[in-house]
């Protein structure tokens, strides 16, 4: 595997120099397929990271817990006064590669075989690969994922669907490939470093950069990223570490690796100056990963009644707190030469034309808004959208291939307020119900091993979860009453989980009901909804159920 690298001699001299002291063990199964991406050479390689990174991981991990708990007793987040001179400075990131100046529309999923080819000849610039929040981590799906991954680069995939012999093969000109890797929150379980369970994310982007990375450069593109979840600059340096470390162990130019970092939680929106610029020979650009954000506005805020956030679909883009998100991220990234990506369109397209033509008026306008703010691009969960969303970017550019003269320079200042504003709406029992419901069904799925799943007309991810079950915990917490006049209490809400129980059965049919997982998914739902603290992720207990 090493001999494809661009310079192999340089590649084995800086080699040489790296050392680890550790015991690397793989304790899940590896098929022949399996072991062919994941062999002895990639294995030190991640032992190489295991030693150097993953003991920082849990250091960063425990910083979050101390700054939750500081807001937990009163406090607010806010822009950090020693990091003004890095807000105020005059500094660019290092540059863009060509494959990622047009990034108009990106198209976003699981490794899924079938899915990813989809993706891949969709119309669209961007395929982001997702190990994430659209992927239940078995360890047989993750490993299966970076084949699906490996061939993509290596323009080999092809899939035969058994049941009706369809074939799907790649187009000639395919989307540009990102791979997203896990949240330093998660765990890979199923190796160990000197006895210890592995961080994730050093497993997804091992993997993925050993296969891929040559084959990428050979091709002009190159090893890309998204990074999620991220919560402050120190966790951005981190991986920029990594990446440097990376790129001296294999010999190659520095800032070859390059990434797009999810602003998708409150703190790190308080901080998007200072993760460019600890990235920045590395960092192509922010994404408004605007439901995980939601989700983290709760989260954060959860001790602050002042703060609750009613119905999650009323918690549109148009809000005050995340127009300011949106603004300023869009005028952050374009000050220092990065792109500013929109968030997720998460509509199914329907069957029925009226319906269908409801759904994609709602694209153009979600799209419209984003594009009238200044970002670059958006994203979309299913193919089906992207012709909207091509439509919406291609009037807003023009000649342009990217919106990065729009500086936002003449607004006003986005402040802590507007970022941290109340958000005005009801919070109804259907409301409820439909969280219950939506978050009973794809806790299912998800440890069965699903984790993009359409619920009621959209495509859903952990992240819709997350906000449907930790409104109802802070609507318990705080308290807060229905519009039918009901308190939200852990009674009410296990009174609603039986009815709506029911509901999703009578919804999905008997047979379905009885071999899926809804008993274990309503258990893991109320345990998340009733408990006293607030649990981070909801992925971190449901890991528990994969094998």
């Amino acid at each position: 595997m090493l001999t494809n690298t661009p310079d192999r001699e340089n590649t084995n001299q800086a080699q040489e120099t790296f050392h680890t002291e550790g015991q690397l063990d793989v304790t899940g199964t590896l098929s022949p397929e399996h072991q062919a991406i994941f062999p002895v050479e990639a294995q030190t390689f991640l032992s190489l990271l295991c030693g150097k990174f993953a003991q920082r991981v849990d250091e960063l991990l425990a910083v979050r817990e101390q700054k939750q708990a500081r807001i937990d007793a009163g406090a607010l987040p806010d822009f950090l006064e020693e990091t003004r001179d890095i807000r105020e400075g005059s500094w660019k990131i290092q540059g863009i590669p060509q494959d990622l100046q047009d990034r108009r529309v990106e198209i976003t999923g699981p490794t899924d075989r079938k899915m990813v080819i989809n993706a891949l000849n969709a119309n669209v610039k961007v395929f982001m690969a997702d190990f994430e929040d659209s992927m239940s981590p078995a360890w047989d799906k993750v490993l299966d994922g970076q084949i699906n991954l490996r061939d993509a680069v290596n323009g080999t995939i092809s899939y035969t669907n058994p049941a009706n012999g369809k074939h799907y093969q790649l187009n000639d000109d395919p989307a540009v490939l990102i791979c997203r890797v896990r949240g330093l929150h998660l765990k890979e379980k199923h190796v160990t470093f000197n006895g210890q369970i592995i961080p994730g994310a050093l497993f997804d982007f091992a993997l993925y950069f050993y296969n891929n990375y040559a084959n990428l450069m050979k091709k002009g593109s190159g090893p890309y990223f998204y990074i999620p979840k991220l919560q402050s600059h120190h966790e951005a340096q981190w991986w920029s570490e990594v990446f440097h470390f990376t790129e001296d162990y294999f010999g190659l130019d520095t800032g070859t690796i390059k990434a797009t970092v999810l602003i998708e939680t409150l703190p790190a929106v308080f901080e998007m100056d200072e993760i460019l610029f600890a990235l920045k020979e590395h960092i192509v650009g922010l994404n408004c990963g605007r439901w995980d954000y939601i989700f983290s506005y709760i989260k954060t805020l959860k001790k602050h009644p002042d703060r609750v956030l009613p119905d999650r679909q009323v918690v549109t883009m148009d809000k005050p707190f995340l127009n300011a998100y949106s603004r300023l991220l869009v005028r952050t990234c374009h000050k220092r030469g990065a792109f500013a990506m929109g968030g997720m369109a998460a509509f199914i397209p329907a069957k029925d034309p009226q319906t269908n033509q409801q759904v994609l008026d709602k694209v153009y306008n979600d799209k419209t808004l984003e594009a009238s703010n200044g970002h670059d691009g958006t994203w979309v969960a299913h193919p089906g959208l992207a012709d909207t969303a091509m439509a919406v970017f291609g009037q807003a550019l023009g000649e342009r291939s990217n919106q990065l003269n729009v500086s936002r320079e003449q607004d006003a200042p986005v402040t802590a307020a507007d970022l941290l504003a109340p958000c005005d709406g009801d919070i109804t029992e259907q409301g409820m119900r439909h969280n219950i419901r939506v978050a009973l069904q794809y806790i299912e799925a998800w440890i069965s091993g699903n984790g993009c799943v359409p619920i009621y007309g959209l495509m859903e991810d952990a992240a819709t979860a997350e906000i449907s079950r930790a409104s109802i915990w802070q609507w318990i917490q705080h308290g807060k009453a229905l519009d039918n006049g009901q308190t939200v209490t852990k009674a009410l809400f296990e009174k609603y989980l039986a009815e709506e129980i029911e509901v999703v059965k009578q919804e999905v049919g008997e047979a379905r009901y009885q071999s899926g997982r809804f008993e274990q998914a309503a258990e893991l739902m109320a345990e998340l909804t009733t408990s006293d603290e607030l649990t981070n992720f909801l992925t971190i207990p449901g890991y528990d159920y994969l094998d």
